[in-house]
């Protein structure tokens, strides 16, 4: 909890939301541009007819199913990148969830069990691999973790490239020096960059977080990766594979990166009646009020840029892209040098389109995901337990509007 959180607890105890509302006006960002955002599956504005048409095709190959002589394969999760990112448009979320493993020991840290073909299980095979008796990958021996992964959303990630690295790391407190009990820290690079990209920041680069996933989802080899991904960590024996590698190259690569570098954030959902409208204004006042802006940093400034529809633009994120202990209560798989219970703060924007929260969708309903929050976000937790009915309506509210 945020130290304004503390001072106005025991003034708003017993006053409900309406006394709230009149502690925390002010609280807003007057005088500031609006915010870059659309309606869910559209272009930045302002992009150039040449931006268009790069995000027009790379749209069109997100979508479009590869065959196993274009690459798919021989073991994979789905055919197309749209297959996991559909919901409620392409760029969206995803229904259909993946296996994911790791292993975990105090004193040695994570292991994303590269000796057992990684951290991620591929469950279909091609048929040419089936005849020669290859089947779905298993779960390796050694594993600590095995989990579910529901894909996020992808949109406005050209956004989030953009956002200066000094503006991620003046949120980080990795030692807790104001002694809040939030202890954000980046998920650094070999070089020292900050991650951007995937459940823990693990990826700096857009290219490198697309990169994988058509790798490992779609088992299609890469430039960069020119050789298939072993079985369960057992090498693919030669003629089981038909496409010459690297299957796809760095111009199909490149124009999935202007898709997404140009896929707008969704924009806020605002009821027309003025009753739920001030009911969502209202959740957003007890939201920061709870501390959970601590974390979920609501919007972020992107650099200059000569991509006009990028540059100096302010968006909604609701994430800090900081790694935080979240507690016993949500630890699961790792990643190399991070906890089991270490995430990245998960974007917010586009919740409201959401019915399965949290990385591995066991929440049903927002309250739940909320009441699930430990560590680090413990206290804001508690705070959401103690507030009135009313109160936490307006907090889902709020959320659902996102």
């Amino acid at each position: 909890m945020t130290t304004k959180a503390r001072k106005l607890l025991p003034q708003v105890a017993g006053k409900g939301a309406s006394g709230l509302a009149v502690l925390l006006l002010g609280c807003g960002e007057p005088g500031q541009s609006p915010y870059t955002e659309t309606e869910p599956g559209l272009p930045l504005p302002g992009l150039s007819e040449s931006e268009q048409s790069a995000f027009a095709t790379g749209q069109a190959l997100f979508n479009r199913p590869f065959t196993p002589e274009e690459g798919l394969g021989p073991l994979f999760n789905q055919d197309r990148c749209g297959s996991c990112h559909d919901l409620p448009t392409s760029g969206g979320h995803g229904a259909e969830p993946v296996t994911k493993v790791s292993r975990f020991d105090p004193v040695e840290g994570c292991s994303t069990l590269p000796e057992h073909g990684g951290d991620l299980l591929q469950t279909v095979v091609i048929e040419s691999a089936r005849a020669m008796g290859f089947e779905a990958e298993r779960i390796p021996p050694g594993a600590t973790a095995i989990t579910e992964i529901r894909a996020p959303a992808v949109y406005g990630l050209g956004l989030v490239e953009h956002i200066p690295e000094a503006d991620i790391m003046r949120n980080a407190d990795p030692d807790d020096a104001d002694g809040d009990g939030i202890s954000g820290r980046p998920n650094l690079d070999a070089t020292g960059r900050a991650g951007r990209f995937g459940r823990r920041a693990q990826h700096t680069t857009l290219d490198g977080f697309i990169e994988e996933a058509i790798r490992l989802e779609m088992g299609i080899t890469t430039p960069a990766n020119p050789v298939e991904e072993a079985h369960n960590g057992v090498p693919l024996p030669e003629g089981i594979d038909v496409a010459a590698d690297p299957e796809v190259g760095a111009e199909e690569l490149g124009l999935l990166v202007d898709y997404l570098r140009f896929l707008a954030p969704p924009q806020a959902i605002r009821p027309e009646d003025p009753g739920a409208r001030a009911d969502i204004e209202e959740g957003e006042k007890i939201f920061e009020f709870m501390g959970c802006d601590a974390c979920h940093t609501p919007s972020f400034t992107t650099s200059a840029s000569e991509t006009a529809a990028l540059d100096r633009k302010r968006f909604r994120l609701y994430s800090d892209l900081l790694l935080h202990d979240m507690g016993p209560e949500l630890a699961d798989i790792c990643s190399p040098g991070t906890l089991p219970s270490e995430w990245k703060t998960a974007r917010l924007v586009g919740l409201g389109h959401r019915s399965e929260f949290l990385h591995n969708g066991r929440a049903q309903r927002l309250s739940d995901a909320i009441l699930l929050h430990g560590g680090e976000a413990a206290a804001a937790r508690d705070v959401f337990r103690r507030l009135t009915d009313q109160a936490r309506s307006q907090v889902l509210a709020f959320l659902r509007s996102l």
